[in-house]
C-alpha cells in the first residue's frame, strides 16, 4: 500500500517537471525576432515573365514573400490579402509569390496569377526550396509569408494564413 503511495507521488511530481514555463506559439505561426538577424538570404527562382525573384532584386527594400500553392485554399485566401497589400505599398515594398509547384504547372500558375489579379512577380520554386533543403529552409506548409529587411536577412516568418494588418504591423517594425 505505502509503495503506491510513494510511486503516484513519484509520478506526480515527475509530471510537474515536464511542463514548459513559455506557453506554445500558436498552431501555424512561427516567427524569427529581429534581433536574430542572419546573414542575407541568396536567391533566384524562375520567374513566369521578365520581372525577376531574386535577392539582388529585392535588395534594398522590404520585401514580402509568399509560399504558396495554386490547389490550396488558406494560399488563394493570403493571395487576396497581399493584392492589395502591394497596390497600397506600391514601389515601397517589394512583393513576391513563389508556387511550390513543378514546371509543368507553369500555364497554371500563370492561370491562377491572372484570376487573382497578382500584379507582382511570381515564380516556380526550384527542386531545393521544394523539397525543403532551400534558401529559406522548410517551407512545405503553405502559405509561409516571410518578411526581408532592406539586406535581405529574414526577419519574420509565418506559417499558415496570415491577415494583412498583422503583415503590415510586422513591416512597420522592420522600417
Amino acid at each position: 500500500m505505502r509503495v503506491g503511495y510513494v510511486l503516484a507521488f513519484a509520478c506526480g511530481c515527475s509530471l510537474l517537471g515536464c511542463g514548459s514555463s513559455k506557453p506554445p506559439p500558436p498552431v501555424g505561426v512561427s516567427t524569427v525576432q529581429s534581433t536574430e538577424r542572419k546573414a542575407p538570404v541568396r536567391f533566384e527562382y524562375d520567374s513566369l515573365d521578365e520581372r525577376p525573384v531574386s535577392s539582388a532584386a529585392m535588395k534594398g527594400k522590404l520585401s514580402v514573400i509568399a509560399f504558396i500553392t495554386t490547389w490550396d485554399l488558406s494560399s488563394q485566401a493570403q493571395v487576396d490579402y497581399l493584392v492589395p497589400m502591394s497596390k497600397r505599398d506600391g514601389d515601397q515594398v517589394a512583393y513576391a509569390l513563389v508556387a511550390l509547384q513543378p514546371r509543368r504547372d507553369r500555364e497554371l500558375i500563370e492561370l491562377y496569377r491572372t484570376k487573382l489579379g497578382v500584379t507582382f512577380p511570381v515564380a516556380l520554386g526550384d527542386a531545393e526550396t521544394i523539397s525543403g533543403s532551400g534558401a529559406f529552409g522548410d517551407v512545405h506548409a503553405v502559405p509561409t509569408v516571410i518578411i526581408l529587411d532592406r539586406e535581405g536577412r529574414v526577419v519574420w516568418r509565418n506559417v499558415g494564413l496570415v491577415k494583412a494588418d498583422e503583415i503590415r504591423r510586422e513591416l512597420r517594425s522592420h522600417p
